[in-house]
């Protein structure tokens, strides 16, 4: 049983979001096999989901990750000792930043700047052809969330919308939107965690495979 299928047992009333979420993962997938990297935004509950992506995406999830043996070779020619304990220790990162936590960026240009285009700007200077943002509202028209959509399709990134059931700003705007079949906005996130962590899942198995 695949991720996905293992997601539609325990949740089935996410079976509407099925394709979604494999059309997700395909864009996630050839991103980070072209070296590309994920910016993840939201507000509220949606920034903390935002760090928690990228807390699963950055180290081992269920895969212990263990550096390959070149990075090990290269860590020992730095230095044999702390060569040693760092291929020991590290673990492979697919590349994901969350834009909600850069408090001296943020406040700085909310305050000499516009507040709702602070997720923006930080695309504006992290986000090269390639990427992807993943973008995360309940209600799917957050403003300063649909700015960074805008300025990430302008960058040639792919967009990838969370969202509730009902269509939207960004659910129109993004490439693929998964839009979870809630309305109230703590059921809606409730939903989001198990989409993104099945989504984790897939790509930890597509690039270190599968740890039982």
């Amino acid at each position: 049983m695949n991720q996905i299928e293992k997601l539609i047992s325990r949740y089935p009333l996410l079976e509407c979001c099925k394709h979604d979420i494999q059309l997700t993962f395909e864009i996630l997938r050839e991103s980070y096999k072209a070296k590309c990297k994920l910016l993840v935004c939201g507000n509220g509950g949606s920034a903390a989901d935002a760090e928690h992506i990228v807390g699963e995406l950055m180290k081992g999830f269920k895969n212990s990750r263990k550096c390959d043996e070149e990075m090990t070779r290269r860590l020992k020619a730095v230095d044999v000792k702390m060569g040693a304990v760092l291929a020991d220790n590290l673990q492979g990162a697919l590349p994901a930043i969350a834009l909600d936590g850069h408090i001296a960026l943020s406040t700085a240009y909310m305050n000499d700047c516009a507040p709702l285009l602070c997720f923006a700007q930080q695309v504006n200077g992290y986000g090269c052809c390639g990427d992807v943002l993943l973008a995360i509202s309940t209600s799917g028209n957050s403003q300063n969330v649909l700015y960074a959509a805008v300025a990430a399709k302008a960058k040639g990134m792919k967009v990838i919308g969370l969202t509730g059931r009902r269509v939207s700003e960004l659910s129109v705007l993004a490439d693929v939107c998964i839009r979870v079949p809630q309305t109230e906005t703590y059921m809606i996130q409730e939903l989001h965690l198990p989409v993104y962590h099945c989504l984790c899942l897939m790509l930890e198995e597509e690039f270190w495979g599968r740890e039982e």
